[in-house]
């Protein structure tokens, strides 16, 4: 019998329903309860009137009509807001999730439902041993991707048996607190650089952690490809609004996985959201770097990012015959390499080279004079009603501008034109076997882009050139220090390209134990046969025989960021005062509005030029100041225009990150550029 004074204006009945596993224990409970009564107090009500022996540490009460957690136990029943007819479930905080990873492996883990995404992806990064976890987020699968994995299903008489790799007996929770992993303050885990693998001194330190030795190889090295007929069963984007569907299912990083229809065992994807992969040292990052390389390798075989036909056979045999070979092969898997590093002599070794920082004479030249190029190129104009108009100029580059004359004779005086690249975009058209070698430059005008080509004469003089335009797209001049490595880099994609035929390496291509199809996308499959595509991935891979495992991914990261789409993500927006849809590219330092049809650029926006950026939540509105009044808003047709306000603001928080950070990170930052006010 319950008392009279119990029945007191001011207390209610509370419905809560336990999540356990004894099934001969009730689940649902009736707490007599009043406003003022907190909410650690309706747990330990709750747990009493529950009669079951057991942890009840990682519970918590969770609000199902308000999708929300009430975690603030100090917090009065009033203040939460919770009233009668509120219907609490009392449940763990942790649960079993699937994460699909780049290289298409499986992991099942334990994940904290109640952090925000981007706490729980940093805990994530710490199991897998994956460094600057705040490259990464979790990814909802399209619909499309989804209806075509089941139509396969249906298709397939035999089940298929996915392999999942089960971390499931160290929750992340403790993991984190119980062992020190591969987080631990005092060790640091050492890598072997020739092959990316833990240095065996180092692997027993992971004994307490989820992730073995084995389970560490499956992560830090790559494996065999996948079928052609595998890949053709796979979702392919056609076209930019396909590329656009993409990206639709990022989780908010500032609320939690629960908050947003997560359920226990649910299989997401874990993938690199942004593309300004900080730090990579292949000391440390032997998962992080071939994780990095599986998500570009899925991505040119999928054709989510285009590419030229040379391009593709040097992707195909960095993969095939190099990576493939060296990460099957008994040395690549060997933990206890015969050549061990001498930490210390690296460690004086990379400390030298910091000092030096280089010829101190080649600084002093850097401050004081700021280089300029100065040569004969061609300028190509494209004619909407004739053909392209080829003329030689001599041209001057010089600050962020190009300037061109008649002759070297007229450069001192007026230009015929001068071409200010600040803002622009620079797009590679080489052909190598062709020995064309061609800048493309979409400079912003009012009404658009101003489309103008420059060719060069050899790999050397495109090297040089190129890099300046770059550059003085991102508002640098040569003078910057990042301008020599741009040109060296240039310089060796363009190397692996120029491969010549050698008689003695397609002499058997017959002799390959691999499938050439297997590593090109199925558009390249269909245009040549089996020892043609052989053949010709075989004279590429002469350029590529002589690296180690960890240089060829490396490179193939390296070549993929080369790529004119690289670090776009696509959006369908509809801009104010439009009355035809768009895709709005999101990159790591701009957005660019590209006409839907045609895939042309319209204008770019850089996040340097940008004063301001808010979100209308009520109509689900982005709007953006920039510089000399130009102002733009937006919604998003593809997505919620909160993925594209988080992209914005994490693409600005990545870029106050340094070295002497000691890689932690200002989470409250994060959230403050990212969370929105909703």
């Amino acid at each position: 019998m319950i008392s009279s004074s119990e029945y007191g204006s001011h207390s209610w009945e509370l419905l809560v329903t336990v999540d356990h596993q004894h099934e001969e224990v009730q689940k649902e409970f009736l707490l007599r309860v009043t406003g003022d009564l907190h909410v650690g107090g309706v747990m330990l009500k709750l747990v009493e009137q529950i009669k079951i022996s057991q942890d009840w540490s990682d519970y918590a009460l969770w609000w199902e009509q308000k999708k929300c957690w009430l975690l603030k136990t100090h917090w009065t029943l009033d203040k939460c807001g919770v009233q009668a007819d509120a219907k609490l479930f009392f449940t763990t905080q942790h649960k079993m999730l699937r994460l699909r990873l780049p290289n298409m492996k499986t992991v099942r883990l334990k994940v904290s439902f109640c952090s925000m995404v981007f706490k729980a992806v940093s805990d994530i990064c710490k199991i897998l041993n994956i460094r600057r976890s705040e490259e990464l987020s979790l990814l909802k699968q399209s619909e499309d991707t989804l209806k075509k994995k089941k139509k396969k299903d249906k298709n397939s008489k035999e089940p298929v048996i996915e392999d999942i790799l089960n971390l499931c007996n160290s929750p992340v929770s403790s993991a984190l607190s119980g062992s020190p992993g591969f987080y631990s303050k005092t060790m640091t885990p050492v890598y072997d650089p020739i092959s990316g693998t833990p240095a065996s001194s180092t692997i027993t330190w992971f004994s307490d952690s989820p992730l073995t030795e084995q389970n560490c190889s499956i992560l830090a090295f790559s494996h065999p490809n996948c079928s052609p007929e595998t890949l053709a069963e796979m979702y392919q984007p056609r076209t930019l609004a396909d590329k656009a569907k993409l990206n639709a299912g990022w989780l908010d990083s500032s609320r939690s996985l629960m908050e947003q229809g997560i359920l226990e065992d649910d299989q997401l994807l874990l993938r690199f959201k942004y593309y300004t992969f900080f730090d990579l040292n292949p000391k440390y990052d032997a998962v992080r770097i071939n994780q990095i390389y599986e998500q570009a390798r899925w991505a040119i075989l999928l054709e989510e990012i285009d590419c030229t036909e040379e391009e593709m056979l040097i992707f195909a045999a960095l993969q095939a015959y190099h990576v493939s070979k060296l990460s099957l092969s008994s040395e690549a898997q060997d933990f206890t390499c015969e050549s061990e590093v001498d930490e210390v002599e690296a460690a004086l070794s990379n400390l030298e080279v910091t000092l030096e920082g280089g010829n101190a004479s080649n600084i002093l030249e850097d401050i004081t004079d700021i280089p300029k190029l100065a040569d004969n190129l061609r300028l190509v104009r494209p004619r909407k009603l004739s053909l392209k108009a080829i003329k030689p100029y001599w041209f001057v580059f010089k600050d962020t501008s190009v300037s061109y004359f008649k002759n070297k004779e007229s450069a001192q005086g007026e230009p015929i034109e001068k071409l200010n690249l600040k803002g622009c975009e620079v797009v590679p058209d080489v052909n190598v076997a062709a020995k064309k070698f061609g800048i493309k430059l979409l400079i912003p005008v009012a009404d658009g882009m101003n489309e103008v080509y420059l060719r060069c004469d050899n790999e050397n003089q495109y090297a040089r050139w190129m890099a300046a335009c770059v550059l003085a797209s991102k508002g640098k001049t040569m003078a910057d220090s990042s301008y020599h490595p741009e040109v060296h880099k240039i310089l060796s994609f363009l190397k692996m390209k120029n491969w010549t035929m050698s008689p003695q390496a397609v002499s058997d291509p017959e002799s390959i134990d691999m499938k050439p199809e297997c590593f090109v996308s199925l558009r390249y499959t269909k245009k040549y046969k089996s020892k043609q595509l052989a053949a010709r991935i075989l004279e590429a891979h002469q350029n590529v025989s002589q690296m180690t495992l960890v240089e060829a991914k490396l490179r193939f990261i390296q070549a993929w960021q080369s790529l004119p789409e690289f670090g776009l993500s696509y959006y369908i927006v509809r801009f104010k005062g439009s009355k035809k849809d768009d895709v709005l590219g999101v990159s790591y330092n701009r957005l660019i509005r590209i006409d839907i049809a045609t895939g042309d650029p319209i204008t770019t926006w850089r996040f340097s030029n940008m004063k301001q950026w808010n979100v209308n939540w009520e109509i689900r509105q982005v709007a953006i100041e920039f510089d000399q009044n130009v102002s733009i808003a937006f919604t998003c047709l593809s997505a919620d225009c909160k993925i594209i306000h988080e992209y914005i603001g994490g693409y600005i928080f990545l870029s106050t990150r340094s070295k002497d950070q000691n890689e932690t990170l200002d989470e409250d930052l994060f959230h403050k550029l990212t969370g929105g006010q909703e």
